[in-house]
C-alpha cells in the first residue's frame, strides 16, 4: 500500500507491506525504498513492513531540516502514524546513511524501539579524509549533476565478483537513480559530514543491535565496523563474505536469513 504523510508541510512517501509486528527499513544515500525489494518479498508474509523514501529521495519532498536528526524526526512521524502505542515497538534497520539516521532515532527516541540494525553502517563520525572526499563529491555534483555523480560512484558499491556476474543488475540499479536532484545529494553529504560520534549510544544500548558487514565494502570498512560490535550489551554480528556495500542485493538470501534471526530474537528479548 502506497501512503504519504505531511511533515512540516512537506510530503513524505512510504509503503506498507504485510501484517504483524512492525519493521522499518531505512535506505541510504542515493537510494530509494526500492533497494529493499528482496527483503520486502521475503518478509511481507511474516511482518508489517514500513518502507519510506527519505526526504529528497524517490517520491518524498525535501524537508527544512535535512540533518540526521531532522530525518529521524520524519521517521518518527511515520512511526506515530503507523504504530499505535498499544502495539509492540518497531525494529528499525538502516542501510549506510539510513543507519546514521537510525542511530539518531535511537538517541532521540530511546524508549520507542524494540531493536535496531546497522546494515553496512557505522556509529563512527567521518574522518577528516572522508570529509574531504565528500566535499570533493559535492563539487562534482554541483558541476556535473546528481545522476552523473551516482552513475560514476555507484558501481564501486558492489563487490568485484558481483559486478562480474551480475552487470545487468548493477546497470538496472544505476538507471533507477535518475530522479535525484543535486540539492538532495548535497544536503545528504553535508549532513553526513556534520554527524557526531555515536559510539556511546552503542555502549549504552540495552536493546538488541544488529551489525551486517560486507567483506568487500569500500564505503564502510569491515575492520572499522568490527571495532563497534563489542559495544552493545546484546549484539548480532554477521559478515557477508561475497558482498561490498549492497549486501541486501548482492547476497539477498543470506541477508534475509541474518535479518530473520535478528527479528526473531528481538521480540524474545
Amino acid at each position: 500500500m502506497n501512503k504519504t504523510i505531511t511533515v512540516h508541510k512537506r510530503k513524505i512517501f512510504y509503503r506498507i507491506e504485510g501484517n504483524g509486528r512492525p519493521i522499518l527499513f531505512v535506505h541510504g544515500f542515493g537510494e530509494t525504498g526500492d533497494v529493499w525489494n528482496n527483503q520486502i518479498s521475503f518478509f511481507r508474509d511474516k511482518f508489517r513492513l514500513i518502507i519510506p523514501d527519505l526526504p529528497g529521495s524517490g517520491k518524498s519532498d525535501l524537508v527544512q531540516d535535512m540533518s540526521m536528526e531532522g530525518m529521524a524526526e520524519v521517521i518518527q512521524e511515520i512511526t506515530k502514524e503507523e504504530v499505535s502505542p498499544a502495539e509492540e515497538k518497531p525494529v528499525i534497520i538502516g542501510h549506510s546513511m539510513g543507519g546514521y539516521i537510525t542511530l539518531a532515532y535511537a538517541e532521540k527516541y530511546p524508549d520507542q524501539l524494540q531493536a535496531f540494525g546497522l546494515f553496512h553502517s557505522t556509529a563512527f563520525p567521518d574522518t577528516e579524509e572522508k570529509k574531504a572526499a565528500r566535499r570533493k563529491g559535492i563539487g562534482f555534483i554541483r558541476e556535473n549533476g546528481a545522476f552523473e555523480f551516482l552513475r560514476t560512484t555507484s558501481p564501486n558499491l558492489f563487490s568485484p565478483g558481483f559486478k562480474a556476474e551480475n552487470q545487468a543488475i548493477v546497470d538496472s540499479f544505476i538507471e533507477s537513480l535518475n530522479n535525484f536532484s543535486p540539492e538532495s545529494l548535497v544536503y545528504y553529504y553535508e549532513a553526513m559530514i556534520r554527524r557526531p560520534d555515536r559510539t556511546n549510544l552503542l555502549k549504552n544500548a540495552k536493546i538488541p543491535v544488529l551489525f551486517i558487514m560486507g567483506e568487500h565494502d569500500t564505503a564502510i570498512l569491515l575492520q572499522d565496523t568490527l571495532k563497534l560490535c563489542s559495544l552493545p550489551e546484546k549484539a548480532y554480528i554477521h559478515i557477508l563474505r561475497k558482498s561490498g556495500h549492497m549486501g541486501m542485493m548482492e547476497e539477498a538470501d543470506l541477508s534475509n536469513d541474518f535479518l530473520k534471526q535478528f527479528f526473531d530474537g528481538a521480540w524474545l528479548f
